[in-house]
């Protein structure tokens, strides 16, 4: 008898934690809109006919562009931290 998978341990100070990367990219172009995103992080995606599905399939593909698009976001949410703040 095997034992039961073991679960994950939490996570309750990592932002990223159970965002996901449609989330994630609906968020960061409500708030920066696709020229915005554009001009933060140069790529096709962003650029030409953007659209939540063709973004997200390339950032599924490609590591380095997805770390960008998630370290923007840490940015976005510091940054609505901030402005929230009196």
């Amino acid at each position: 008898m095997t034992d039961p998978a073991p679960t994950p341990p939490a996570q309750p100070r990592n932002p990223l934690h159970g965002v996901t990367l449609e989330a994630l990219l609906t968020a960061l172009v409500e708030t920066y809109g696709w020229d915005g995103l554009d001009a933060r992080i140069p790529l096709r995606c962003f650029a030409f006919e953007p659209s939540i599905k063709s973004s997200l399939k390339f950032l599924r593909k490609t590591p380095w562009a997805r770390e960008k698009v998630e370290g923007l976001y840490l940015f976005m949410l510091r940054e609505q931290r901030r402005n929230a703040r009196p």
